[in-house]
């Protein structure tokens, strides 16, 4: 097995490129790692007579008797190409860096190529490849062996016969684990360039590029010409160049979004999935072993389908013209995101602490804490991690931010981030006490439509400006219609009083327009935020707002209690907590959800102990701080709004605008509300809370 063999092969070489009978004859550069698979699977071509396996081309030689004689071994491609050993088909197997020039060189020879995963390390060595391969016009097969799943064209039927109703948008979670091994194989594995080469290796490129490329095959996303977008939030937990924790988000030219959520960092290894998510059900493909699951109110139910090995479908597309899987073209989106990922600033260290490490030695591989329950919850939500405000995520700066003498308070988000089907609008989180302490959750995994401190209604007029299902009369439960609208800011005032007694005052003043899906709006509304400190514990936020119709018609201001769904009357003013242990809730006439829930009393307090971890928004060195605290809300004087109260479903509490009857906004009048709320360290008493609100004067 020498270079010398294959120039006697020379001489009993037939032109298969011109003649479609002859068997093609097959160069394999790269035996080892991936190599090996592709060796298998050449010699059961080989044994059907599909193929002729000619010469291997890779500086260290596969072991003695791995190979037939009569298969030319070569150190590299170019000695293979020099001597012409009659090849038609080179396979590059090789590390990644390698592919885009190998190809080049394999096509500027006359060979067709099947390339793998990923084809190139940039967008403009794909540019490359593709003008070689239309020069050479021959053909490059990308080894994506996902898109040859017979299960692909099966789901887009079902999709589009409205199986699984209106498509919300599309997912791909990956969880595997990789040790400290998987990074020493070679000297490019975890780098994102090796000797200022760009090698761009990462979760989504190379690990779990199946996922991605799949997922994005599914989304209807294959040229460069369908993805409008591409936003990476890119992490490490290993000591490497690249990412091995990210979320990326692509929106397509068709108007569907794409999260994939992906880890090597698991504490177990689970099989990679991509779900089409619809108003009535969903479909998961676990395209490693090519089985659908879907998923509907009907129950559910499991398929198994074959595939179609990429490496047949090359040789067929020679011969007889059909159409190749996995096309260098059609892996075009897949290289918008690896071209996303390489242009992005170098991934974030997640810190030790949030992190464990299993095993030993080289064997050692790490945990990030909760890495299951975040991969699910940005999907859910379609966000990323650092929009999720996980703690070890990026910082995203607030639109505003709140404070008492210096120390944040709160923040204000604009709401411009949440997915549509979430019912955008502006909203306070994270909220904190005076030590820190996080009192607020948004976009949980429970609700990801729950968004910390703000103001929303299930039912304007028939718009859902509260996000997820809309509990309808007519069907008798929640269901998913597009009736989401979005709430925008249109002026904005800020301002802070000099220093008091209590520290200073502040004020943010906003006129809103509440906008249906065409964009046109509904309502407009003046809200203000006031907050002064009270004490060195406990500081004092204030909500107002008033709605009046945006035309010269009414609207109704409704909620699914006003649509007939008993004690679901939520909508208007509202607070998501984060997990709250030892919770407590009361009011000076009692206490417990059921008592409470549907109440009408002049306050309302909730106290527990919030824990670091499972709420959002740490501070500014990176901490979640958490400890006691308690909130007491202030109904306004005069107010008949029913609370509503949730404790063990998940921690929340609001101020019922329409609790069983929906309110009539009417034209050049407005529906005026108003509440205070006391946020305080420490767990007070009731006679704490009374003398705290009488000392602040007249409830606002």
């Amino acid at each position: 097995m020498t270079q010398q063999s294959a120039t006697a092969e020379n001489s009993t070489h037939t032109a298969s490129a011109t003649d479609p009978a002859a068997v093609p004859r097959i160069a394999l550069v790269g035996v080892h790692g991936f190599g090996e698979r592709h060796l298998a699977n050449l010699a059961r071509l080989e044994e059907a007579g599909a193929l002729e396996l000619v010469a291997v081309a890779d500086p260290n030689p596969p072991a003695e008797g791995r190979l037939a004689e009569s298969v030319a071994v070569f150190d590299d491609l170019g000695q293979l190409l020099a001597a012409d050993p009659g090849v038609d088909v080179v396979i590059l197997a090789t590390p990644i860096q390698t592919h885009a020039p190998l190809a080049i060189a394999a096509l500027a020879a006359g060979k067709d190529v099947y390339v793998e995963k990923p084809p190139v390390a940039s967008l403009a060595q794909f540019q490359e490849v593709l003008a070689a391969a239309e020069t050479a016009g021959r053909l490059v097969q990308v080894g994506f062996q996902s898109l040859g799943s017979h299960a692909l064209p099966a789901i887009r039927r079902l999709v589009e016969a409205g199986g699984i109703g209106d498509i919300l948008g599309l997912s791909a979670k990956g969880q595997w684990v990789r040790n400290k091994a998987y990074f020493k194989r070679s000297r490019w594995a975890g780098k994102r360039s090796l000797d200022s080469i760009d090698v761009v290796d990462g979760v989504a490129t190379n690990a779990l590029a199946h996922a991605v490329a799949t997922a994005l095959h599914m989304a209807g996303a294959h040229t460069l010409a369908d993805v409008e977008t591409v936003e990476t939030d890119l992490y490490r937990a290993h000591d490497t160049q690249s990412d091995d924790t990210s979320i990326i988000r692509v929106r397509t030219t068709g108007g569907t979004t794409l999260l994939c959520g992906l880890t090597l960092c698991a504490p177990e290894q689970q099989d990679p999935s991509v779900t089409v998510h619809g108003t009535r059900g969903e479909i998961t493909l676990y395209y490693t072993r090519d089985e659908v699951v879907i998923s509907t109110a009907d129950g559910e139910r499991r398929e198994n389908f074959g595939r179609t090995d990429l490496l047949e479908n090359l040789l067929d597309a020679r011969s007889t013209g059909a159409r190749l899987l996995c096309s260098l073209p059609d892996t075009g989106a897949f290289t918008s995101v690896l071209e996303a990922i390489r242009t992005a600033p170098a991934p974030q260290a997640i810190p030790a602490d949030a992190i464990t490490w299993d095993g030993e030695g080289d064997d050692a591989h790490p945990v990030v804490h909760e890495i299951g329950t975040l991969i699910e919850r940005a999907i859910k939500a379609q966000a990323t991690f650092a929009e999720l405000g996980v703690p070890w995520a990026r910082a995203l700066p607030p639109v505003r931010t709140l404070t008492l003498d210096g120390p944040s308070i709160a923040e204000y988000q604009d709401g411009s981030l949440i997915r549509a089907v979430s019912s955008p609008r502006p909203y306070l989180h994270p909220v904190r006490t005076l030590q820190g302490t996080v009192v607020t959750d948004h976009q949980p995994l429970d609700h990801v439509w729950h968004l910390g401190v703000g103001v929303a209604l299930q039912d304007v007029d028939g718009i859902n400006f509260w996000g997820g299902r809309t509990y309808t009369r007519e069907a008798g439960q929640y269901v998913w219609r597009p009736d989401h609208g979005s709430i925008t800011s249109t002026a904005t005032l800020i301002e802070e009083t000099a220093a008091t007694s209590r520290g200073h005052d502040g004020r943010l003043q906003e006129t809103l327009t509440w906008n249906g899906p065409d964009g046109a709006p509904v309502l407009v509304e003046d809200r203000s935020w006031t907050w002064s400190g009270v004490n060195s514990s406990a500081w004092r936020l204030s909500l107002d707002f008033a709605l009046s119709p945006a035309g010269n018609q009414p609207v109704s201001l409704g909620s699914p209690g006003s649509n007939g769904r008993h004690e679901g009357g939520y909508g208007g003013f509202f607070w998501r907590l984060p997990a709250c242990g030892s919770a407590a809730v009361w009011t000076s006439a009692g206490a417990g959800e059921s008592e409470l829930h549907g109440s009408v009393t002049p306050w309302l307090a909730w106290a527990g102990t919030f824990e670091a971890g499972t709420s959002d928004g740490g501070t500014a060195d990176g901490r979640t701080p958490h400890g006691s605290a308690t909130l007491v809300f202030v109904a306004a004087e005069g107010s008949t709004d029913p609370w509503f109260v949730r404790v063990d479903g998940y921690p929340g509490v609001g101020q019922s605008l329409a609790w069983d009857a929906p309110v009539i906004a009417e034209p050049g009048t407005s529906v005026q509300r108003s509440i205070t709320v006391f946020v305080a360290d420490g767990i007070l008493g009731t006679a704490d809370i009374e003398a705290l609100i009488n000392r602040q004067g007249n409830r606002s």
